[in-house]
């Protein structure tokens, strides 16, 4: 069914919006279960999404790269995580890099849910809004989960990396971090992004699909 770009946003809106905020209330979950208090004290550890959003990684990037094409992009006011009050900061890094894309697996398989639920009352007039909105949920956070974990400071697959590196290795991958954004923009609109994460994306939603007989 193809959507005009109203209908995208209203569909894409909700999940987007949940997909971006509680990841990063996740990585605040788990550092303060490691004893990192810093965004809990900053009330960043919620489930309320206006504490959360930022205006152009959460609504402006988002909607321009679903209007362009693509792959949708975007992202939330970071959490702070002071990792020298983790307990053991490299070790309990890993953990709370893994929290946000383990929220979005979550998600995903959520909104994986509402989606076979749609099609399981597909006479009711609500069916193709809630299967509409439930792939949309899908895509989106596979599509974070999935970016997320590339090893790429300071994603979350660049955090992971850091932990897991031997120590010397490790400091000098993290003298990489200043740089990450700049080159994740450039291969994000280079298409290069796109040729690495698209067959990753796409298995791992067919895998979902699958797993629901959807």
């Amino acid at each position: 069914m193809e959507l005009n770009i109203v209908q995208q946003v209203a569909v894409y809106a909700l999940p987007v919006v949940f997909a971006i905020t509680l990841h990063e209330a996740a990585h605040g979950y788990v550092a303060k279960h490691f004893g990192d208090t810093t965004a809990y004290m900053l009330g960043r550890v919620s489930m309320n999404p206006l504490r959360h959003i930022d205006p152009i990684g959460t609504v402006l990037i988002p909607l321009l790269t679903l209007f362009l094409g693509g792959i949708l992009f975007g992202w939330a006011k970071p959490v702070p995580v002071n990792f020298n009050y983790l307990r053991n900061p490299k070790k309990d890094m890993l953990w709370v890099a893994l929290a946000g894309p383990g929220a979005n697996l979550a998600m995903a398989l959520g909104w994986a849910v509402v989606m076979k639920l749609a099609n399981m009352m597909a006479s009711n007039p609500f069916s193709l809004p809630m299967a509409l909105m439930g792939m949309a949920g899908i895509n989106i956070n596979v599509v974070l989960m999935v970016l997320n974990l590339l090893p790429l400071l300071p994603l979350d697959g660049g955090r992971i990396a850091v932990s897991l590196l031997p120590n010397r290795l490790a400091y000098r991958y993290s003298m990489m971090e200043p740089y990450g954004m700049i080159l994740l923009v450039i291969l994000l609109f280079s298409g290069v992004l796109g040729a690495i994460i698209g067959p990753l994306i796409h298995m791992t939603k067919s895998l979902i699909l699958l797993l629901f007989g959807i």
